[in-house]
């Protein structure tokens, strides 16, 4: 029978982006890493673990080089360890787990964390081949790029072709940027959440209601057609069909970005349906990603994405509250979680989560998967 594994998540030491813990090598080491659903790759910071080769870390000739959408990168060689996620009786286990040893990396790449956990598809996921072993040559991003490019199995995928678990993981999330208030933000329950790795539906304390499920058009990125968008009671406003070249649809649903990212022409829409007022407090924040104060949240509308479902429209909204955070930084502080992105592009991230327990099932809909969301509890 597969496992099913739930992991304490929180958003304190990437300033708003997940983090939970997994149990790395021989000696079962803590790395918090940051939680990804963009992204395919599982890479470790090579100043926090190094491979323990006497005890059963075994390096390969595959090496990778990644850069996010932060132009945040790191370059590093592909080992094969043991990796452990949860406690105890619903721990999940795999050996010969695929992970990239980051000898290099930029400044902004860890944060306080230890690497990366992405959650998405194979061919997220390339490797390159190279002339020697990858650790102890450790080849500059360029040399890697000339290298036999090939797709090595997620982590996630790996744990589900050796029957482990299943290839569905699961989130419920409350903020998209550090709540400051209680004195302690580590403490804050506001700042933390839940993670589960091979279930979701199951887990009915999280949640209330039926699901909503979105269809995945793509098993590379969570890619979703959002159709249109809604501020309060006006009329819909018409998302681009294409997305932008290289991209199979318009919008990625996206747990590793803690905003709404809205290509320009979209947002320039979405934008004309607030006050006058309320575009002058929006267009501050998101301008100088600069904290507002004197916001009164109950005049602000509710945001509605329509999007493509396997047998009907999906309709999720984002109430004030989670597209504005509360005392972000300082109290009484409000941010916009919305940001300009990418023409033709809807990353929905965090705050489109926050409000719903979401599941990320890569094995629905013949592959490509699905996104579900039900009201979340608690």
């Amino acid at each position: 029978m597969a496992s099913i594994a739930r992991i304490p998540i929180t958003n304190v030491y990437m300033d708003g982006d997940y983090t939970g813990s997994i149990l790395v090598g021989p000696e079962q080491k803590s790395m918090n890493v940051i939680l990804d659903t963009g992204s395919s790759a599982l890479a470790l910071d090579g100043t926090k673990y190094q491979p323990d080769l006497g005890a059963g870390d075994q390096t390969t000739d595959l090496a990778q080089t990644d850069t996010y959408g932060d132009n945040s990168s790191w370059t590093g060689a592909i080992i094969q360890t043991q990796i452990s996620a949860g406690n105890g009786s619903n721990a999940v286990m795999l050996r010969g787990a695929n992970a990239a040893i980051a000898y290099a990396s930029s400044g902004n790449m860890w944060g306080n964390s230890d690497g990366i956990l992405g959650l998405a598809y194979a061919p997220l996921d390339d490797a390159f081949t190279m002339p020697g072993n990858t650790w102890t040559q450790k080849y500059s991003s360029t040399e890697v790029r000339t290298g036999k490019q090939s797709d090595i199995t997620p982590y996630l995928t790996q744990l589900a072709d050796a029957g482990v678990t299943s290839d569905i993981i699961s989130f419920r999330t409350r903020r998209s940027f550090v709540h400051t208030g209680t004195g302690n933000d580590k403490t804050d329950a506001l700042n933390q959440g839940v993670m589960i790795i091979g279930g979701g539906q199951e887990a009915t304390d999280l949640y209330t209601g039926s699901f909503q499920t979105v269809k995945v058009l793509s098993d590379a990125w969570y890619c979703t057609n959002l159709k249109s968008v809604i501020v309060g009671s006006t009329d819909p406003i018409a998302a681009r069909i294409n997305g932008p070249k290289g991209m199979p649809s318009n919008s990625i649903v996206d747990s590793g970005t803690n905003s709404l990212s809205l290509g320009r022409q979209l947002l320039k829409a979405i934008l004309s349906k607030f006050s006058a007022a309320q575009q002058e407090q929006l267009n501050k924040s998101i301008k100088d990603q600069q904290p507002v104060s004197g916001l009164n949240i109950a005049e602000w509308p509710t945001m509605t994405f329509v999007l493509e479902g396997l047998t009907a429209d999906v309709t999720l909204q984002v109430p004030p509250e989670n597209y504005w955070q509360a005392n972000t930084g300082v109290i009484g502080a409000w941010m916009s979680a919305i940001t300009p992105g990418e023409p033709g592009l809807a990353i929905l991230g965090l705050p489109l989560m926050n409000g719903y327990f979401t599941v990320f099932d890569g094995e629905a809909n013949g592959g490509k998967g699905v996104v579900q969301f039900a009201t979340a509890a608690g």
